[in-house]
Formats: C-alpha cells, structure tokens, sequence
C-alpha cells in the first residue's frame, strides 16, 4: 500500500492571489510568518495586469482616510477607516518607489505607473520572495474544513490539488464576481457561509448600464461619443452626483460617469444627467435667437458635440427649425432636456463587464483592526470579498492594500 501524501503545515494559509491575497502574503511573510499562497487560476493580479488600460491605478492620493465614506461604498463605509488609517496611499506610493517603479498622476488623484502593470505585479511577487513565501498557482483548493486546534495551534485544514495542508491562519482573499473570464468565482462567499458568516447581497459595480433597445434607438448612433456630464442618482440625503466623462454605447451608456454612478444606483430608479455642465444652456440659446439665424442644431453645436445636437433635436419638431423662429418655450424645455435628461436603465452589463462587486462579507462578522472573523478565530477576510467598494481611481486597488496590511499585522501579533 502506498503511504499516504504527508500534510504540509503553514503558518498562514492565503486563498487568491489577487492584489490583496498577494500583499497580504508579502506583509505576512516579511513579519515572519510560513506562508503558502495558493489560486486556482493560472496567472497572478489579472485585475492588477488589465486595470488603468495596462498601466495599473494602483491608488489614489486625493483618499481621505478621515472620511472613507466619500470614497467606499458599503453597509458601513467606516469600517475600513482603521486600516486605512494605518496603511493608506502614501505607505504604497512608498513602496514602489523603493522598488524604483516610475509613476504618474494622471487626474483627480489617480496613480498609473508609467510603464506597464507588470511593474506592480512584479514588485509584489518581488516582495513576496523576500518573505519566503511559498506560491502554488496553478492550484485548485478542494474542500477547507476546521480543525480542533492542536499544541500547534493548527486550526484549519485545506485540502489542494497539491496536497492537505492545515495551518494557524486561514486568509480570504478571492475577490468578487466581477470578469470572471480572468477566473473570479465565488468561492469567497460559499468559504464565508460555511464559516457562518452573514453576506451582504452581491451585485455587479462599476459597470456600464444598458436601455430598452427601441427606447434607446434614438441614441445608438451616438456610439463612441464622450463628453464631460454631470450624473446623478438618488434623492435628498441618498443623492450622489459625480463630474465625469460619459461614452455612448450601442446598448446604452458607459465611461466613468456611468461606472461610477452604478454603484449607488437601485434597479427601477432613473438616473439623471447635465449634458452641458458650468454652462447656462437656457441662457446661451436665448441669446442666440436674438443674433442668429443657424438652425438650432447648428447653434447647439457650439455647446455639445455635433452629432449630439443633431439627436437631440430629432426628438421634436419645434426644435427642428432655425432658432430665431423657435419659440422661447422650445428652447426653454430644450434647455430643460439636455442639463436634466432623466432616464431608468433597465440592467447593467453584469459581472462580466463589472470592475468590482458590491457586497460581499458583511463587515459586522470582522475586526476592523485585523479583519479577523469574530466567532471563527484565524479566519481573516480582505479585498473585495468584502462588502467595502471603493470609486473608479485607485481606491478598490488601496482597499486591497490596507486590508491585507492589517490582517498580516494581526496574524503576526497573534503569534
């Protein structure tokens, strides 16, 4: 009879190799811990490699972490007030410097480095070698279970396509939903439910929202147009309004205004958007009656792209007409329709074009200190398995920085 596969003892076991599951490792292993990372995916920080169009926004210096509610999205936004606080932009920003990886801002406080993403990813593997860790990837996690804690103080065991392994620590670190062609699964939620832990619901964020096709007929020949906006959703203390850029797409509306305003929008409510920010559109079309004789496509221009112009006035045949004929009541309402054009998305694109997921662990199952689970000792939960979302910019990636900073400072303390 063969002898059976020896059982690998760890420290800290770590499931994902993401931004947060890979800096964790590094933070843990650097303070001494025995380390394995493992993923079931074949390559490391996908997200890390595709975000920032290559170029990785690896954080956002303009995060205050004095009021983490402006830039996360959550049950209780506060709660990754401490970690932050002890790790934030400036610790990072640090760090790849040290690492001599060149960086550029690039607006409104988002950090790119200036070659490729591959420099992030290369300094956190770098960093994870200086603190011996051991990396399994490909690797395929099979089963977890507890274990009565031992004179080691093993208390989990997981079973791996390489192997049984227990260890002191057990690390969530696998993510969310969103693109799962790059290998996210939901693994981190069915782990946390086996534990008891309570879940937020889940759904897409950062995402481009979609139309009725024959309601949005009108607007898919703007496909490709962007243009600064203001957007909007929400009312009275619930109202959230952002000053991005918006594109038109053949199924509806995408760029970071919609990315970011997906996160706080609910399902049946519309969405509001000022196609002419800073300008007084009643104002300029007024004035222009008076001085003009163009068709008020043609006015309009000189306040939005042509071809939207074009679309707007095709909704009504008052506004088809040169603008000294119009009536100021049509220009009126016009005005009206392009700085407050309501409208209720049916959907989303869903996870597969989602930068992140909304929800996740609830973060009352966690130590805001460590992320350690309260009722499952060793257990720790970090990154966007948990229900804390930050804005397009940066912020998602700091999130990952500073959770997983905080659960390798607690596991080394608990030593």
């Amino acid at each position: 009879m063969p002898s059976p596969a020896p059982t690998h003892l760890f420290d800290t076991v770590i499931i994902g190799a993401g931004a947060a599951g890979l800096f964790c490792a590094a933070q843990a292993g650097q303070r001494g811990l025995k380390v394995l990372l493992i993923d079931h995916a074949a390559k490391v920080a996908e997200k890390i490699r595709i975000s920032g169009g290559g170029r990785s926004n690896f954080t956002n210096r303009d995060l205050d972490v004095r009021q983490p509610h402006r830039h996360f999205v959550g049950q209780n936004p506060q709660f990754c007030r401490s970690a932050l606080s002890r790790f934030g932009p400036a610790e990072f920003v640090a760090l790849v410097d040290k690492h001599g990886i060149a960086h550029h801002e690039k607006h409104k406080g988002q950090l790119f480095a200036d070659h490729s993403a591959e420099d992030i990813i290369a300094m956190l593997l770098a960093e994870c070698r200086a603190g011996e860790v051991t990396h399994w990837q490909p690797c395929a996690v099979n089963a977890v279970a507890a274990l009565d804690a031992d004179a080691q103080g093993q208390r989990f065991q997981v079973s791996t396509a390489q192997g049984t392994v227990h260890c002191r620590h057990l690390v969530v670190a696998t993510g969310g939903l969103s693109i799962p062609k790059i290998g996210a699964t939901d693994l981190g939620y069915r782990l946390a439910q086996q534990f008891g832990l309570a879940l937020v619901p889940r759904v897409p964020g950062l995402v481009p929202m979609t139309f009725d096709g024959s309601a949005w007929a009108p607007y898919a020949q703007l496909a490709g147009l962007a243009l600064p906006v203001v957007i909007g959703t929400g009312s009275k203390k619930n109202r959230m309004t952002f000053n991005e850029d918006l594109l038109f797409t053949h199924r509806g509306l995408s760029g970071p205004a919609i990315l970011q305003i997906s996160s706080y929008w609910t399902p049946g409510t519309p969405i509001d958007i000022n196609l002419v920010p800073e300008v007084d559109v009643a104002e300029q079309l007024l004035s222009a009656k008076q001085r003009s004789r163009k068709l008020i496509a043609n006015a309009l221009a000189s306040l939005v792209p042509a071809r939207l112009a074009d679309a707007w006035v095709a909704q009504d045949a008052e506004w088809q007409r040169p603008i000294a004929e119009a009536s100021d009541k049509a220009l009126l309402r016009l005005a009206e329709r392009l700085t407050r054009w309501e409208l209720t998305p049916t959907g989303t694109e869903g996870y597969k074009k989602a930068e992140v997921t909304v929800g996740g662990v609830d973060t009352r199952e966690l130590s805001q200190q460590t992320m350690e689970a309260k009722k499952v000792p060793g257990l720790y939960c970090i990154g966007e398995v948990v229900d804390i979302t930050g804005w397009l910019g940066g912020y998602n990636f700091q999130w990952a920085w500073a959770s997983a900073a905080a659960c390798a400072a607690g596991m080394a303390e608990s030593q």
